[in-house]
């Protein structure tokens, strides 16, 4: 092998190496929210049922990926409660629910996020649910949508005698920078074309 493929080589495992890590590190973040203070569940003669829709529009063309959810509700038994997040495609998860043998008595969701790298489930949390948990489904679901277009915060109360209001809602997107996208793309085609071949 000549002194120029081996300096090749050691190019392309460098770009390859650099388009890999850097996004693990870097990226740009994006953050929309929205202030509602919506009747959970919105029926006022009903203590069960839906609330309406809290909706966020997100006015960029932005590949997802990575995303979490803040959220600030008050209710008197959050244990009633069902969460579920829909995508602009269509794409639903459910944030939290719980099965019956799980229940706990907490009244509110304050500055409460939902994130797939967080250490604790949502339904191993204790009241009063402040800081970053895991939700029920992974928010990975979005990942490589397009984040433009309405976004649907949709909550349903499952038992009656309980109310409370949903505060806001807020949707934090990390993006992969675009010189980063282009360098891991650089690398993994010069990694190609420098691979040995087979004779």
């Amino acid at each position: 092998m000549s002194n120029t493929n081996i300096v090749q080589k050691i190019i392309a495992i460098f770009v390859l190496l650099g388009g890999c890590c850097v996004p693990a590190f870097a990226g740009l973040v994006y953050s929309y929210s929205g202030e509602f203070d919506l009747r959970i569940p919105a029926d006022p003669n009903n203590s069960r049922g839906p609330m309406y829709d809290a909706v966020i529009e997100i006015p960029d063309h932005l590949t997802i990926y990575d995303l979490d959810i803040g959220i600030n509700l008050t209710h008197s038994n959050v244990f009633d409660l069902q969460i579920f997040l829909e995508s602009p495609s269509g794409t639903r998860v459910c944030l939290n629910m719980y099965d019956f043998e799980q229940y706990f008595e907490g009244e509110e969701y304050i500055d409460t996020v939902f994130d797939d790298e967080a250490n604790v489930p949502i339904d191993e949390a204790e009241s009063d649910f402040s800081g970053r948990f895991r939700p029920k489904d992974p928010l990975a679901a979005f990942d490589g949508e397009d984040a433009y277009g309405l976004w649907r915060l949709q909550i349903y109360d499952t038992y009656y005698a309980d109310t409370g209001s949903l505060e806001n809602f807020s949707i934090i997107i990390t993006v992969i920078e675009p010189a980063t996208a282009i360098l891991l793309i650089f690398g993994v085609g010069l990694a190609m074309i420098l691979r040995p071949r087979q004779t």
